[in-house]
């Protein structure tokens, strides 16, 4: 049984608006239709705003759209004969070989990278250390600084020893300690000049003193008391001579240390004059100049500096030095002049 209701507010139902109530089987369904006006206006379809209330109205979940998800699922795993199919299963196996696979391609990328780094260094190490192009030939060792008594060949004796190395293996330091043993060397400088050349300069010194025997032998001796090895023809002239029984009990001997050390450090111009040495005890060091004209005593090696400034003085400034001959330094505070 259907009948017809009053929507409230007392006014009847027109064409623009009706609301219809139908009760069946205890239940309502209440449905609004949307006027002409509405519709033709927008072009909306009825089914397209089932569900939608309007302002200040309600929403009939019923009446929503919703998606059956079971049946996208069936429709999307149907086979061609219209039977629903299982989803595609993962082959773990497969993927397992897969990266195993790409495993061993990683070990042989790493392994042929690994080898090529091996193949470069071993490569250069060669070239560096042991080809030609850097390796150390005698023809390519020079020598400056040598004089008539320390000769060239004993620098080179002790260069040729780097010979067949690369350059780069060759120690400078390790050369210049050797080269300073020769006796007469002061200084030594190895320097590498690249890719296969060895330069040693050195500092040569004349001999300190001529240490003369009894037999009229002289040995040339440095002020390190090194005896030196003449070269042929070198010359004595303006070399100092001291008179000693022996030799090589004469060098170990203090007084002979003494003089060799405070003439090695006389300027030249009165080496040059030096006539006769003696060194009777460790303090007590005198040297002759021109032929007795001046007499030195020069005490021991110590404020040696000091000393030279005192006997340069004395002996160059007649208004001090007068008619005397002899000067004592060994106290250089307190010259003695007589």
């Amino acid at each position: 049984m259907a009948r017809k209701v009053i929507s409230s507010g007392g006014r009847e139902p027109n064409d623009s608006q009706d609301q219809v109530e139908v009760r069946s089987q205890g239940r309502t369904i209440q449905s609004r239709e949307v006027s002409n006006e509405s519709g033709s206006s927008h072009g909306r379809s009825i089914s397209g705003t089932a569900g939608r209330s309007q302002d200040g109205g309600f929403v009939d979940a019923r009446n929503l759209v919703s998606e059956d998800f079971i049946a996208k699922t069936l429709q999307e795993t149907t086979g061609t004969l219209g039977v629903a199919t299982r989803p595609k299963v993962v082959d773990f196996s497969e993927r397992l070989q897969e990266r195993r696979r790409a495993n061993a391609r990683m070990v042989v990328l790493r392994a042929c990278i690994a080898g090529t780094v091996a193949i470069v260094v071993a490569a250069l190490v060669w070239l560096l250390f042991f080809s030609d192009v850097f390796r150390l030939e005698t023809g390519n060792i020079s020598v400056a600084g040598s004089n008539e008594w320390v000769s060239q060949s004993q620098v080179l004796d002790i260069a040729k020893k780097q010979a067949g190395k690369s350059i780069l293996l060759v120690s400078d330091a390790k050369v210049e300690e050797e080269i300073k043993d020769i006796p007469g060397v002061t200084a030594a400088e190895s320097k590498k000049q690249f890719p296969k050349s060895l330069r040693i300069t050195i500092k040569a010194q004349k001999p300190a003193a001529m240490l003369q025997t009894d037999a009229d032998t002289m040995t040339a001796v440095d002020s390190k008391g090194r005896v030196l090895n003449s070269v042929n023809g070198a010359s004595v002239e303006g070399i100092p001579v001291i008179e000693v029984k022996d030799v090589e009990t004469s060098l170990k001997n203090r007084s002979i240390r003494e003089a060799l050390t405070i003439l090695s450090s006389l300027p030249e111009s009165m080496r040059k004059t030096i006539t006769k040495v003696t060194a009777d005890t460790q303090d007590s060091i005198t040297t002759e100049l021109n032929g007795g004209e001046r007499v030195i005593v020069w005490g021991d090696s110590s404020d040696l500096k000091l000393k030279k400034a005192v006997v340069d003085k004395i002996i160059n400034d007649p208004n001090v030095i007068g008619d005397k001959h002899n000067v004592d330094v060994s106290a250089p505070l307190r010259p003695i002049i007589k």
